[in-house]
């Protein structure tokens, strides 16, 4: 027997999944089109402080896909 609930959200995530990555990937391309330096000026520090704010959203979103919350650490 087939359970309607788990389907609905197994449709739900796929369609959910799939829009907002394309959505996600679009915008890191659009990203990118700010490396042509003769269009913009930027710094080194910069590009690392974006690129480490990126992987830090990635892996705290992965920790939840696997059922642990990310760890908030400070010195």
């Amino acid at each position: 027997m087939i359970d309607k609930a788990n389907t609905a959200k197994r449709e739900r995530f796929l369609r959910l999944g799939q829009t907002r990555t394309v959505k996600l990937l679009k915008a890191i391309t659009v990203l990118s089109h700010c490396s042509n330096r003769s269009l913009y000026d930027y710094r080194d520090e910069e590009i690392e402080k974006i690129f480490n704010a990126i992987e830090k959203a990635t892996l705290e979103a992965k920790m939840k896909f696997k059922g642990n919350e990310p760890v908030n650490f400070k010195l």
